[in-house]
């Protein structure tokens, strides 16, 4: 008999002729099955395919023993109890590298829409509401050479660095360690918030990052900077950000992911401020597709008894 592999939605391109030639492919459809009925569906899988918005818990894989592997489209893995994990010797991989760009790209789209503000004037001309044309008319904020702050300062922060210099802004950032990036000085969160024009967010989401960027530490934010949240939404209160733009103590945000998804708090979609994507970082068709690839590689690793390309720790 073939292994089997639960594949919890469908991926971009569809399962690859050579996984259907390899396992005995069950789900893969458009939308997730209901998590009570999991175990039936599921049964026998010895590999999981999930993405970000499947939580992989100790209940699941109690309920699921013949699961051995389980591959994750997408880097985060927020989502997966890494210790229910690691008590049942289950494997998990993830999709790095391939997203880096599409997400680092994505980032410095935000900026500079809530810099200028660009999704705010669109809405303006579409409402046909533009009659004024003056000096003072429609002020955004200047990005060349200011001050960016990169919070997390891995591949996608490190990218994101890149592209700032590139608009000779200095970049500071924060993280565990010390990288060796020339144009960017590693300084503490605090003084980060403090100097920094613009912070753009790029950490993991886990118990040290949960509510990193709390009202308290917006409120010590330099006034009139602009907030980028491309990692995950629980990083940042959000209601602490609506009341800074609309207090006028931040001048905008850019938000790519949210505390609730796909549900987004009523007061950011409706202040002019704040430019909104529907978490779509890595939202290109290559990228897409480059990780999608990266998981069937997985499954078909775990197929041969090969060891996994891209574990988790």
């Amino acid at each position: 008999m073939k292994p089997a592999v639960f594949v919890m939605r469908a991926l971009p391109g569809g399962i690859p002729e050579a996984v259907r030639a390899s396992c005995e492919v069950l789900g893969g459809d458009r939308a997730p099955p209901a998590r009570e009925t999991l175990p039936e569906v599921a049964r026998g899988a010895e590999t999981l395919v999930v993405t970000y918005l499947d939580r992989v818990d100790g209940p699941l894989l109690a309920a699921l023993p013949a699961v051995r592997r389980v591959c994750s489209y997408g880097v985060g893995v927020n989502h997966v109890d890494l210790p229910a994990c690691r008590e049942r010797g289950v494997v998990l991989t993830n999709t790095p590298d391939v997203l880096t760009d599409a997400t680092a790209d994505l980032a410095m789209a935000l900026l500079l829409a809530a810099a200028r503000r660009v999704a705010e004037g669109d809405r303006l001309i579409r409402a046909g509401a533009w009659r004024a044309v003056a000096p003072d008319f429609f002020l955004g904020t200047e990005v060349s050479g200011k001050v960016l702050g990169i919070v997390g300062f891995g591949r996608i922060g490190q990218a994101v660095a890149r592209r700032a210099l590139g608009f000779s802004l200095r970049v500071l950032y924060s993280g565990p360690r010390e990288v060796a990036f020339p144009g960017a000085e590693r300084v503490g969160l605090d003084r980060l918030l403090s100097e920094s024009d613009f912070v753009s967010l790029h950490c993991p989401l886990n118990e040290e990052t949960r509510n990193l960027l709390s009202r308290d530490r917006i409120a010590r934010m330099k006034r009139g900077a602009v907030v980028v949240n491309t990692a995950r939404g629980p990083v940042l209160d959000e209601e602490a950000l609506a009341d800074a733009i609309e207090d006028g103590r931040l001048f905008a945000a850019g938000l790519d992911v949210f505390r609730d998804e796909p549900n987004v708090p009523p007061r950011l979609r409706t202040l002019e401020r704040v430019v909104l994507t529907p978490h779509v970082g890595s939202g290109t068709v290559e990228t897409r597709t480059a990780m999608a690839g990266l998981v069937w590689e997985e499954v078909l690793r775990a197929v041969a008894g090969r060891a996994p390309a891209h574990p988790v720790p």
